[in-house]
């Protein structure tokens, strides 16, 4: 493959295999200067693995990289940066604790007489910002901040470390709102101006076509091509990521319907009456019942994980009451809750779902265990019966129940936390955002999953950013903004009159 003068960064014939799996093989990938390069494809794809490569954290089993025109090894991600290759990954590594200022210049502070110059580096951190037309008080600790600003500062440190030539965004809009995401494109398009490369890898599908030149897809550690983005349409690309049409989610509505015939509208399963805390989450009225899967949609920090966690009992409330099955709760907490048949898939897998050091069996059993109490301890062959259960309904892919969790995919990963808590059998299952950072055909098989649990009886909260697939999947949608529930819609919604009354304008 002749590279072209315009080539920064080409990746010939790359493989990689890892016991038991093949995560690359012979994958090309050129990045341009002064262009964004979407890199997309399902968890597992080989994305992560291909990006390791690129950053020096692996190393190729096969195929040459070169950078500049010149064969490279890259040896580390130290070494990376020191050759311009800079990465921002989806969970911001700064230190909150200190300022904007530090955050950007840390190892670097400008020195004056052996000590640090305050001034100074006040002074170049907000040149630094200046550049990516970003006017914030650089004094300020980073965690008065949103997540966007954060995600700024994360890649102006990245440019200040390395004087970047490429710059590698790895779902850095994952936690941002609409407005936020569209200043951090305007961003990347100042650098792309400026002749930085770009790689972007995003789950969203239409920010692809919103800032993406040219679009690589892999599928199952293999290229399936690189394209123009604008000659794709949103179709074609999900067909390529999938390898299949999207029948899966033409059904889902289909699914929906016969799911909504289960419904049992008698007694709520649960049911809050004037439910509130103090700046977390104003008074609320919520109705489940037996079948149904319920929506909490909303702009990000409009209350919809706040309701979870009181739902769930981490939070307590300090207004209102839950019944559960007519039954009033006065134990908020977890373990109450999972008496009671209640279970939280939470928002921040990394953070609050897997343990990375232990199996995919000690995973899903580890909550059924913890119901039961350490005097009824489940036996190994138990255990390998229900993660082999689990493994199979979820579609799993692990070659072993004794797979570490860490060796999975994200959706992978996403799967064993969803089948943790099905291995409960709860009757109520409340979803923050379980489709988060997957892929789209993962996405479709949790859906159409939720919506068959429905239909055995279990009742649902789904929580999620993506409206399409609130519409697809829920019987019910309630609609907060401000930590506060403004309405809800039952059955078929028009997305317009949603998005509008997410907005709170008039339709």
């Amino acid at each position: 493959m002749a590279a072209s003068t315009n080539d920064i960064f080409v990746l010939e014939g790359i493989s990689k295999s890892f016991p038991g799996v093949q995560a690359l093989e012979d994958v090309d990938f050129t990045l341009k200067r002064g262009e964004i390069h979407t890199l997309v494809g399902e968890n597992g794809a080989g994305k992560s693995t291909l990006i390791k490569i690129m950053t020096g954290v692996e190393h190729q089993d096969s195929g040459r990289i070169l950078f500049d025109g010149e064969v490279v090894h890259i040896k580390s991600p130290e070494y990376a940066q020191s050759m311009g290759i800079s990465t921002v990954y989806q969970e911001v590594n700064l230190c909150s604790n200190l300022t904007v200022a530090e955050n950007i210049l840390i190892g670097r502070e400008p020195r004056k007489f052996a000590r640090i110059d305050w001034k100074e580096m006040n002074f170049q951190a907000k040149k630094i910002l200046a550049g990516l037309e970003v006017d914030i008080d650089v004094t300020q600790p980073l965690a008065v901040y949103s997540t966007a600003i954060q995600q700024i500062v994360a890649i102006a440190r990245a440019l200040e470390i390395s004087s970047a030539e490429v710059l590698i965004l790895d779902e850095p809009t994952s936690s941002l709102d609409e407005n936020e995401t569209q200043k951090l494109f305007k961003i990347m398009r100042k650098l792309k101006d400026n002749g930085v490369g770009i790689i972007f890898i995003t789950h969203f599908i239409s920010q692809i076509f919103d800032v993406s030149d040219r679009t690589t897809v892999l599928r199952n550690g293999k290229l399936i091509g690189t394209f123009d983005t604008a000659s794709l349409s949103r179709l074609d690309l999900i067909t390529k990521m999938i390898g299949r049409n999207l029948v899966d989610f033409d059904e889902l509505s289909k699914n929906k319907y016969i799911s909504s015939k289960y419904i049992k509208n008698d007694q709520p399963v649960l049911d809050t009456k004037n439910l509130g805390r103090a700046g977390s989450i104003k008074p609320f009225d919520l109705e489940l019942h037996s079948g149904e899967v319920v929506g909490l949609t909303g702009l990000l920090g409009s209350g919809r994980t706040e309701i979870a966690q009181l739902l769930f009992g981490i939070d307590k409330p300090d207004s209102g009451t839950i019944q559960m099955d007519g039954v009033p709760i006065d134990d908020y907490s977890p373990a109450g809750s999972l008496d009671r048949g209640v279970a939280l898939c939470p928002e921040d897998r990394k953070a609050e779902g897997i343990l990375g050091e232990l199996t995919i069996r000690e995973n899903i059993i580890i909550a059924l265990q913890a119901r039961l109490g350490a005097f009824k301890y489940i036996n190994l062959r138990k255990q390998y019966e229900i993660a082999d259960k689990y493994i199979s309904l979820l579609s799993i892919s692990t070659p072993s129940p004794d797979q570490l969790v860490k060796n999975l995919s994200g959706g992978n990963q996403q799967k064993v936390i969803l089948a943790r808590w099905l291995a409960t059998q709860p009757k109520v299952l409340i979803l923050d955002e379980p489709t988060r950072g997957i892929d789209v055909g993962t996405k479709a098989e949790i859906q159409k999953l939720v919506l068959s649990l429905a239909e055995d009886g279990m009742s649902c909260v789904f929580i999620s950013s993506e409206l399409e697939e609130t519409l697809r999947t829920c019987h019910r949608i309630v609609v907060l903004r401000d930590r506060e529930k403004i309405t809800e819609f039952e059955g078929q919604v028009d997305e317009t009159v949603l998005m509008h009354a997410i907005a709170g304008s008039e339709a």
